[in-house]
């Protein structure tokens, strides 16, 4: 890993965290996008539209497509917001909770694996890392 640039070596472990996930999901006939989306909704309360792509850290007009999947699969549904007429509200299914479960399991089973295998002062010290990395990007110190 000596002459690997960080840029590489995040880009490679999102990568094969991606394709982990994705291998995982396709069991259950979804995706990465899929579990991610479904964690984004509140289970009870419904989202809106606009908040799932802020917390998914997507565009907007991306989500989408994610969304009409999501749909199709029977995971959700959508109703205006009663309380802006010009919103829409996602709510899940129940088949949707079923697989928002199925993923949030997913989810902390991989982070619980890694917590197991890395001591907690390195976990530590790549979320500083990861931190700054970000800061310096969304404050344009980089270019």
């Amino acid at each position: 890993m000596k002459d690997k640039t960080i840029d590489y070596i995040l880009r490679a472990t999102w990568q094969a965290v991606a394709r982990m996930y994705n291998e995982e999901a396709s069991k259950f006939e979804g995706s990465m996008a899929i579990g991610f989306a479904l964690l984004s909704i509140d289970k009870e309360d419904g989202t809106p539209s606009t908040a799932i792509s802020t917390r998914m850290g997507m565009e907007p007009t991306s989500l989408t497509r994610t969304l009409k999947t999501l749909e199709e699969k029977g995971l959700i549904i959508r109703k205006k917001n009663p309380d802006d007429g010009r919103g829409v509200l996602i709510y899940l299914t129940d088949f949707g909770k079923e697989m928002r479960a199925q993923s949030k399991e997913t989810v902390l089973k991989f982070n619980d694996t890694i917590r197991k295998n890395i001591s907690e002062e390195k976990l530590q010290n790549f979320m500083e890392v990861a931190d700054v990395i970000n800061e310096l990007i969304s404050e344009k110190k980089i270019f």
